[in-house]
């Protein structure tokens, strides 16, 4: 079969590869769609600590260099091992892969209670090894694979991995209806957390500041109050889309000024980092209320600086979430149920899977901004 291997950051390529089988309490999936994740092309520019080297095999897969790539999948199954549960599971259910993996160990605190996503050793299939959604098949053991409802379509089916990071952030923040949120950052997680504040409360306020102006317009077409970037100079005027200036706290100043006059002075109730700077984070806290929350989702490539002075004058709290575990089934449920609007205008450009490469990967690799490669899926067949 063909599939996507990863060499190492700068190489990466669609080779002819051994088809898997299902052993045991495996499942045999034949892919439709897999995102392409920001993940996938950081490791792309750089090497991620997480994934294996070609020295140093992954510490739960025991896997070195190459594997095969991709985790935000969706397909059908193809085969069923001999002890899978049948009263669950049959071939040509559509299904998606929940990827996150542990160590196992019985002495592991995290996998034990079954929150694989804090395990010291945690990673993902598709990134660490096990095979990958860039591929014709994966086979995976069935404690991973979630049905889909009929009425939830593939190609959306393949969003629920990264809509799953968004539902837990909004889940683990404790939102209630009629709380007002600003969303730092207006990427694929940024505009997931917007989907899943407005599933619950299709009224409540969300603001949201991003520097891509094709990313705002997205975000504004879903329900979103847009802000001006959060790194744009001052303006004596409404908010616009300005471009990109070093005086940033000028800029924060008039942002969470702006949010200010929105919310009667009062300040946000709940802020979400989905951007992963400095000034991102600083503007939550800015822009939030008295004794109001910040959920950090924005894996972050260096410390932040954060005014601790703000958090203890204001008596906030700040939390984080890591990826997720323990929702993907209520997930899927509110997305068979209709609570998710335009879910697929959010997909918003499919490559095939010899292109994977060349139109997608690299693609991203220059520019992350452009909303037609968010979400990017790969037809594999």
């Amino acid at each position: 079969m063909r599939a996507v291997k990863y060499y190492g950051p700068g190489e990466m390529r669609v080779e002819e590869v051994p088809e898997p089988s299902a052993n045991d309490t495996q499942i045999k999936i034949k892919i439709a769609w897999c995102g392409i994740c920001g993940t996938d092309v950081h490791c792309y520019m750089h090497q991620i600590p997480f994934t294996p080297s070609t020295v140093e095999p992954n510490k739960v897969t025991g896997e070195t260099l190459p594997i095969i790539f991709g985790h935000e999948m969706s397909g059908t199954i193809s085969e069923l091992g001999p002890l899978v549960d049948k009263t669950r599971f049959s071939v040509g259910q559509k299904v998606v892969v929940e990827p996150t993996i542990g160590c196992m160990k019985p002495t592991c605190a995290a996998c034990q209670a079954g929150t694989l996503n804090i395990c010291p050793m945690t990673g993902s299939i598709g990134l660490c090894g096990f095979g990958g959604g860039l591929a014709e098949y994966i086979t995976v053991q069935q404690h991973c694979v979630h049905v889909l409802p009929p009425n939830v379509p593939l190609d959306v089916g393949a969003c629920i991995e990264p809509l799953a990071v968004a539902w837990y952030a909004v889940k683990r923040s404790e939102f209630t209806p009629g709380q007002t949120v600003l969303i730092c950052g207006g990427g694929p997680i940024g505009l997931f957390i917007l989907k899943c504040i407005k599933s619950i409360d299709p009224t409540s306020q969300v603001f949201l500041t991003e520097p891509s102006q094709i990313r705002r317009e997205t975000a504004s077409k879903h329900g979103a109050t847009i802000l001006n970037d959060y790194s744009a100079p001052l303006s004596t005027t409404a908010p616009t889309f300005s471009s990109p200036s070093s005086d940033t706290q000028t800029s924060l100043s008039y942002l969470s000024s702006q949010i200010l006059s929105y919310t009667n002075k009062i300040g946000v109730d709940l802020a979400f980092d989905a951007a992963g700077v400095s000034s991102s984070i600083n503007l939550a806290l800015q822009s939030l209320k008295t004794r109001g929350k910040l959920v950090a989702v924005a894996t972050w490539g260096k410390m932040a600086e954060v005014d601790l002075n703000l958090v203890l004058k204001k008596e906030l709290w700040i939390g984080g979430i890591y990826a997720y575990t323990g929702v993907h089934p209520e997930l899927i449920q509110a997305v068979a149920d209709g609570r998710f609007k335009g879910l697929d205008e959010l997909i918003t450009k499919r490559i095939k899977l010899e292109d994977v490469v060349e139109k997608g990967i690299k693609v991203l690799s220059v520019d992350k901004s452009e909303s037609k490669y968010q979400c990017s899926k790969c037809n594999n067949l």
